[in-house]
């Protein structure tokens, strides 16, 4: 069987393995991440102590990327993701039998987050660098685009059916669904016949690769412009799992039906976004998409400061997915199709660091200025600095780049 263009990475049949142990995991994952939100929310009362999760579960990813892209550049890719799956399907199981014994206290909730951020520290560079491998430089830009759908419709499906269902069973059967979802996974990683084997060692040190591999990216105006990009738009503006529960509750005055709405609306964004990426070409897109979608998600995100009404919250939700998928996206494949395969596992783990690494600082300030400000503020100041940075870089580039007549 032959797929069309727009799905042709799925005629590689790894990927459409990989792919389809996905669909399941994926929606597990945001049920979980919808109820970890509200589980702290149901614990605390603290927009600060929602905050500090997100520090704690992101933490690792900061400190820990750069050793994470050397290993991943270093093993059989694999046999790391299967090792990181299963993890994080223990950090589940753990969690939902906390809450079904009823001893759950918010110091579990953290140590459980540290652990699930330890273990999406190496899974994710070694994820993004796989996809490579499975379908090669040709269908790159195709895979990223499916992959970021089937992320996109998870996160739709996912919080939609966590708030129906945590509202009619409680929390815990978000953490239990999540952690059996990844069976379909585990099965599918050992079905691929792909492992991803390592190039051959240059016999430098781990801290020799770091070194190189940040480098190669600083020296790289076009790495060194997106890695930038995406570090403004992640830290000040992409805090969402912390910014959407507290509009819900404390703006739009939901409950956990509510919230789980507004997520599936910034998912389905996401999936309009991710669908408009898989009918492009091959190649990268154009900088201007890249650059224009990131000042969209800033502005939008500042919008958000003056909803008061549900729907509109809504409607802002699909523009802030749209964009926000179309952005991160875009850096993704121009990052892939730029880099050389020897370094391709620390230019993902660069990657990693600044969309999600950052996320602890995000989280923090996103939920200080949330407990004494409001959440409106916390909006607004996000959106505007993530706006005037992206402008600026732009600008910066432009200058470089555009010769003077």
């Amino acid at each position: 069987m032959q797929f069309p263009a727009a799905l042709r990475a799925l005629n590689h049949r790894d990927f459409r393995v990989f792919w389809t142990g996905q669909l399941v995991s994926l929606i597990g994952t945001w049920m979980q991440s919808v109820g970890q939100s509200w589980l702290v929310l149901e614990l605390t009362d603290s927009p600060f102590k929602l905050g500090i999760i997100g520090t704690v579960q992101f933490a690792p990813m900061l400190f820990l990327s750069f050793v994470a892209g050397v290993i991943t550049d270093r093993v059989f890719k694999r046999r790391l993701i299967l090792a990181t799956q299963t993890a994080l399907m223990l950090q589940a199981f753990s969690l939902w039998i906390l809450v079904w014994t009823g001893h759950v206290q918010y110091w579990h909730v953290a140590l459980l987050a540290g652990l699930y951020g330890l273990a999406n520290t190496l899974d994710m560079p070694a994820r993004q660098s796989f996809i490579a491998d499975l379908v090669g430089r040709d269908d790159l830009m195709n895979a990223i685009a499916l992959n970021s759908a089937l992320f996109s419709g998870a996160r739709v499906v996912g919080p939609a059916a966590a708030g129906l269902l945590i509202a009619w069973y409680g929390v815990g059967v978000a953490f239990f669904l999540n952690a059996v979802s990844f069976v379909p996974v585990v099965i599918a990683l050992l079905t691929i016949r792909t492992d991803g084997a390592p190039r051959p060692s240059s016999g430098a040190t781990i801290s020799q690769q770091i070194i190189e591999g940040v480098r190669y990216a600083v020296s790289t105006p076009l790495i060194a412009l997106v890695l930038s990009l995406l570090l403004s738009v992640s830290l000040f503006v992409i805090n969402y799992s912390v910014l959407v529960p507290l509009i819900a509750r404390d703006v739009l005055h939901e409950g956990a039906h509510g919230f789980g709405f507004l997520m599936a609306a910034l998912g389905a964004g996401a999936v309009a976004g991710a669908l408009a990426l898989a009918l492009v070409g091959g190649g990268r897109l154009p900088l201007g998409i890249l650059v224009g979608a990131a000042i969209v998600v800033s502005g939008a995100t500042m919008a958000l400061a003056a909803v008061r009404h549900f729907w509109l919250a809504t409607v802002v939700l699909l523009v802030i997915g749209c964009s926000q998928i179309l952005f991160t996206a875009s850096c993704n494949t121009t990052l892939q199709v730029t880099v050389p395969d020897e370094v391709r596992g620390r230019m993902m783990s660069l990657y990693a660091l600044v969309f999600v690494g950052v996320t602890p600082i995000g989280s923090f300030l996103v939920g200080s200025i949330s407990e004494t400000l409001g959440v409106s503020a916390a909006c607004g100041v996000g959106g505007g600095l993530g706006l005037l940075f992206v402008l600026a870089l732009t600008a910066r580039w432009r200058r470089r780049t555009v010769p003077r007549s």
